[in-house]
């Protein structure tokens, strides 16, 4: 189905994609069951814990446009992940070595009395007061399950201020009640961006990559990489400026680090303008910066030149990766991370010598966008190894059910928030948290010391282990992971 630009909001992944949060089986019966336009339907909890919501991944996205502002039209309790915004946003200034300032977020407060009698006058004191205060060139209007629950006309509102805000004034549909799929906030942004922000191409830009990522740690080591082949990265959205956004139509290609995080803006850009997004692996571990690479190079023409840039990297690291192997083989893991590092991972472990037993994926999307199955599972699905696969929205009682059961070396994670429930188990925890580790030859390398140092030092989880007490009973432990996940429907 083609991306319809058209309309106010992006459709949810699980209406688009036929995203599911719920799955217990193998990697192979996963593939196998959502080829060929067949789908599985999604499991339901009869208990589940704590999950996230697609407003944050939207503002996580949005508050590091570095000349724009939001207004969070939302109760204040909303705002509470405005704090690790604002540490991302301090941690990516510090390294581009830009001034040291805040994200531009205002959140109207919504109390009980503006859910009976409406908030719009909020919203409207918000929009001004973010006008006034920064001065920005784009104002985003995010919006929270209370706004949408009572319906406050968002873009109403928007519409009377167009005099007084000479801006974009933009809605963001990223109600956390519209879709149980957090990613669904990262296409409510790239909609957002895609329909207020972006022009059509005054002139093509050949040498130009739309480079998608979440806070772009890699930029320095990204742009040398691109420029031994005559290629310049635009890295969108984080820290981006509203004028870099306005242009991406004018871009050569379009790449990303995350297949999840991409599949919306990329495929966007393509039908609506013409611009080639490469749909291959993730740029993790050889094969993966190999495959992703190729993929640039055919869309611009510079086939030969990738592969000599490909050869060179992969000269100077094959001999350290192969000294890593030895020293990681019979290591046995689990992974457990959000949908395309999860499928990606499997590839980095195995290409480290590092046997997977268990993978759980935090959703996992049928198809993308562009109606391919996404290709890193498709990858992982074609060993002749299978392994157990589970789909949750880090449900982590089940995670840590699975870690007692298997009781693996190592557990890989994309939040640190569950990998900290390993180390209290005594299992070596090793946090996935910059999007760019593991990226390309060298990353891989570095990655796979990184593991051996912490394989190596153990001191930590093992005290941790012997002082903490998890709240889960023996009951549970003596459980199936997933006792609470219902029977998939026949």
């Amino acid at each position: 189905m083609p991306i319809n630009l058209d309309i106010s909001e992006a459709p949810i992944r699980e209406a688009r994609l036929g995203a599911i949060t719920g799955y217990a089986g193998t990697l192979k019966d996963l593939v196998a069951r959502t080829r060929c336009g067949s789908t599985i339907s999604n499991c339901e909890r009869s208990f589940s814990q704590t999950s996230s919501c697609s407003s944050g991944c939207a503002q996580t996205l949005l508050a590091n446009i570095v000349d724009a502002a939001i207004v969070n039209h939302a109760p204040v309790g909303c705002a509470g992940d405005t704090v690790y915004h604002n540490i991302a946003n301090h941690y990516g200034r510090f390294y581009r070595q830009q001034d040291n300032r805040n994200i531009q977020l205002i959140n109207t407060n919504m109390e009980e009395s503006d859910t009976v009698f409406g908030g719009t006058e909020k919203l409207r004191a918000g929009i001004l007061e973010a006008w006034r205060r920064f001065r920005p060139k784009a104002i985003f209007v995010t919006t929270s399950c209370a706004s949408g629950i009572i319906g406050d006309d968002i873009k109403g509102v928007i519409s009377e201020l167009k005099d007084e805000v000479p801006i974009p004034v933009i809605p963001v549909s990223c109600e956390g009640f519209r879709s149980k799929v957090w990613a669904s906030g990262f296409d409510a942004a790239f909609h957002a961006v895609l329909t207020g922000i972006v022009k059509p191409p005054r002139q093509r830009q050949p040498s130009l990559v739309n480079m998608i990522n979440f806070r772009g740690s890699a930029r320095a080591y990204i742009t040398r990489l691109f420029g031994r082949i005559g290629l310049e990265p635009r890295f969108i959205i984080p820290f981006a400026t509203v004028e870099e956004l306005e242009t991406i139509s004018e871009a050569a290609v379009t790449a990303t680090v995350c297949t999840t995080l991409g599949s919306y803006m990329g495929t966007a850009l393509e039908e609506q303008y013409g611009i080639p997004y490469v749909k291959t692996i993730p740029p993790h571990g050889f094969a993966g910066i190999e495959a992703w690479l190729r993929g640039i190079g055919a869309a611009v023409g510079k086939e030969v030149e990738v592969e000599q840039l490909i050869a060179e990297e992969r000269a100077a690291t094959q001999a350290e990766l192969d000294e890593i192997r030895g020293r990681l083989k019979g290591t046995r893991a689990v992974v457990g991370m959000g949908p395309s590092y999860a499928q990606s991972y499997l590839g980095v472990l195995d290409e480290l010598g590092i046997k997977v037993l268990h993978a759980a994926s935090w959703h996992y999307d049928q198809h993308y966008d562009y109606g391919d199955q996404p290709p890193a599972i498709l990858r992982a699905a074609a060993r002749e190894q299978d392994i157990t696969f589970s789909v949750g929205d880090q449900q982590l009682f089940e995670i840590t059910n699975t870690l007692s059961r298997l009781k693996p070396d190592l557990y890989f994670s994309r939040h640190p928030g569950s990998s900290v429930w390993a180390a209290k188990l005594g299992i070596t925890a090793v946090p996935v948290i910059d999007e760019y580790t593991a990226f390309g030859h060298r990353g891989l390398v570095n990655f796979g010391w990184r593991i051996i140092d912490a394989l190596t030092n153990r001191n930590f989880v093992n005290k941790l282990a012997e002082r903490v007490r998890l709240p889960y009973s023996d009951w549970w432990y003596g459980q199936d992971s997933y006792t609470f996940l219902e029977q998939e429907a026949v």
